[in-house]
């Protein structure tokens, strides 16, 4: 599948746009569809997998433990897994390129196998500190040795005896409790997980779908609410149909352009709807959005519908802190959304964007900076004036996508909306987690092209 061009792109100021469109498959369940098709029993068939580099690398991987992985000529992919603890040893260095997720989860498997493995990245991903994940699994009997800051390159020698993990979220990530959760699967006994604050949960859904014995419940913690997983060790998972949903993450970029481009009207159809996942569309909707949530239906455990989005006249809100882990993903986006808004868009508790394939916290300021708009960078916080209308654009200096895809995406988004054009470094990183960017924009109308 071809994706962006390497090299400059340009997006230029567009009118509006139009039509119905089917999203890339949603790249956080790709990642665990293949990852527990390979530990379950018998065929898994898989339906709409995102077929982006990121994901594609944990294919592979899969392939380097095991476990067989196809596509057909139709698309459809199918893995026939090893079963619970019964993963190889790799042959060679796994590379899991740019997908974060997909190493952070893949250390939770290789923790509680009798094996040992190393995992490199490209040279975004070698940034990315392994450290909160490898931790929390050390105590299953792993033993991990990494670069100085837990980077990759990065080697795992799994535990032959692995030990239940009982671990309390130091701060919200739903790839830590994962990779806990995943670890557990090949433990004797029950693997228990506490978050004071929800995070998403497709690991648990899809846990649950594939055969795990998992429950989820809310208890008191220190005073407070919180939330507790525990997952039975040792199931027999079982292959299973997956239809992948249409990842929201992908959705926010023509949803946010068709907010910003008066007369537009697109329909995405069969986005995930998952409720950890959902705060961009709130937050969305609180600036004046017009977004309907049409046709709600459940598929793979997943909940989907089709979201109608018009263009609006946005104003600015504040964004709370709490709704940060719903929405890590799209802030970049949501920050071209409040570019174009009348008033001041505040942006809260966003500490984890500097920890992504970018600090994309300081990408996004900078970015705005140079197209003109004012903008306000805390430790953990963005605040943005809104031109209400069209941002002015022209940067002069190529916006710097530095290898993250959802820093460029945004910024054509931006420029799509600008008075004038606005130019990024590099369109190839779109390539990670959405090869199809460039045509499913255009198909709506998007003026975008290499520079």
């Amino acid at each position: 599948m071809a994706g962006p061009m390497a090299g400059p792109m340009t997006a230029q100021p567009t009118e509006a746009l139009s039509g119905t469109t089917r999203l890339p498959g949603d790249k956080s369940i790709s990642h665990r569809a293949l990852m527990l098709g390979g530990l379950a029993v018998g065929e898994t068939s898989i339906d709409g997998l995102l077929e982006g580099e990121d994901v594609l690398a944990t294919a592979a991987a899969m392939r380097a433990l095991g476990a067989e992985v196809e596509r057909d000529a139709g698309g459809r992919w199918h893995v026939w897994g090893r079963g619970i603890g019964a993963l190889s040893e790799p042959e060679d260095v796994i590379d899991m390129g740019n997908a974060g997720t997909g190493a952070r989860l893949l250390l939770g498997i290789l923790a509680s196998h009798p094996l040992t493995a190393v995992m490199t990245g490209d040279a975004s991903l070698r940034r990315r500190p392994m450290a909160r994940v490898t931790e929390p699994l050390a105590a299953c009997g792993a033993e991990f040795v990494a670069r100085a800051g837990g980077l990759l390159p990065l080697t795992v020698v799994g535990s032959r005896e692995p030990l239940p993990l009982d671990y309390r979220l130091p701060v919200p990530s739903a790839q830590v409790k994962s990779a806990v959760l995943l670890a557990g699967l090949n433990a004797p006994g029950e693997t228990r997980v506490v978050e004071t604050e929800a995070t998403r949960d497709h690991s648990e859904r899809m846990l649950a779908y594939f055969g795990a014995s998992l429950r989820r419940s809310d208890i008191e913690l220190d005073g407070a609410g919180a939330k507790e997983v525990v997952l039975s060790g040792q199931p027999e998972l079982t292959g299973r149909p997956v239809t992948v949903p249409a990842d929201p993450s992908s959705a926010a970029f023509p949803l946010v352009a068709a907010l910003l481009l008066p007369g537009s009207e697109i329909r995405l159809t069969g986005v995930g709807m998952n409720p950890q996942r959902s705060g961009l569309l709130t937050t969305l909707q609180e600036m004046g959005g017009d977004i309907a949530i049409e046709n709600a239906r459940e598929e793979g455990g997943e909940p989907v519908a089709d979201l109608l989005v018009r263009g609006s006249s946005l104003h600015g809100v504040e964004v709370p802190a709490e709704r940060a882990p719903s929405m890590i993903d799209e802030y970049p986006v949501l920050a071209m959304a409040a570019a174009a808004a009348e008033g001041r868009t505040v942006m809260n508790g966003l500490g984890e964007l500097r920890l992504k394939e970018s600090d994309r916290l300081a990408a996004v300021a900078r970015g705005l900076g140079l197209c003109g708009l004012s903008v306000e960078e805390g430790p953990e916080s963005l605040a943005v004036e809104g031109c209400k209308g069209r941002p002015p654009g022209g940067n002069n200096q190529p916006i710097a996508t530095e290898l993250d895809h959802r820093i460029a995406m945004s910024f054509l988004v931006l420029g799509l909306a600008s008075e004038r054009p606005v130019l990024i470094d590099d369109a190839a990183p779109i390539a990670t987690s959405f090869p199809d960017f460039t045509r499913v924009m255009q198909g709506l109308g998007a003026k975008l092209g290499n520079a």
